[in-house]
């Protein structure tokens, strides 16, 4: 059974008779201790509070029976770990590639837009933010003010929160939607039109940053912390 947030990432799934259905990470509606194991890949990085990520990890070990196990990748610091550059670096010359990195430059946009509400963790991680309360050993530079840094594509990490480039291709623009734009290169300028950039929140984890995540929670052990092509992970059994 899978989930997403994503209602028409599930419509996919449905399609292909799968099994799935839209909800949030945060209160997922399964019974507590009913899955033999549960997989999170590429979720938790985008909880924009250390509280969420925390909190979301705590859901997944509910849904967890006793002996149960679960499996987490979320986006590393490290994109070249011991001496190897990851997947995500290597393809920067790849020209289907090219057109993402477009203009995506190293322009700000504030915090507070990307925010849903103003509740008191979302203020503990601004405050966070503004005390520079970074893992020095990733390298990441404090954030000065409430602006996080847009990322290059396809470039290496530096900051642990940012905003990703995402760019809509083919898509129509929403009278409401307020979002960048950028000018697709074509064969001609007719056949050029102008694609919406959306930004995604990331957390980018440094090294030991999951297990210790997952180790202060009493209900889980964790058996396996391993890196896996820019990615870190965790193999968790449910106590």
């Amino acid at each position: 059974v899978g989930c997403d947030r994503s209602k028409n990432l599930v419509d996919i799934c449905a399609e292909k008779h799968f099994q799935a259905f839209v909800c949030d990470a945060l209160s997922v509606p399964i019974r507590s201790g009913s899955c033999d194991a549960c997989i999170s890949i590429a979720v938790i990085h985008h909880f924009s509070t250390a509280e969420r990520r925390l909190a979301t990890i705590r859901e997944l070990a509910r849904l967890l029976r006793p002996g149960g196990t679960a499996l987490i990748y979320v986006w590393a610091m490290e994109q070249e770990y011991k001496n190897q550059k990851s997947k995500y670096l290597k393809e920067k010359n790849g020209s289907k590639n090219k057109e993402k990195e477009m203009n995506t430059g190293t322009a700000q946009e504030p915090v507070s837009d990307q925010r849903p509400d103003n509740s008191s963790q979302d203020s503990a991680w601004s405050d966070q933010l503004l005390n520079g309360l970074k893992d020095e050993r990733c390298g990441a530079k404090p954030v000065a003010d409430f602006r996080l840094p847009v990322h290059t594509n396809r470039t290496s990490f530096h900051s642990q929160d940012l905003l990703v480039p995402w760019h809509l291709k083919g898509g129509t623009k929403k009278k409401e939607e307020s979002v960048d734009t950028v000018l697709v290169p074509g064969g001609s300028q007719e056949s050029q039109e102008l694609s919406p950039v959306f930004h995604r929140y990331y957390h980018m984890f440094c090294e030991g940053e999951l297990e210790a995540v997952c180790r202060s929670l009493d209900c889980v052990r964790v058996q396996k912390s391993y890196y896996d092509q820019g990615n870190w992970c965790v193999i968790l059994e449910k106590l």
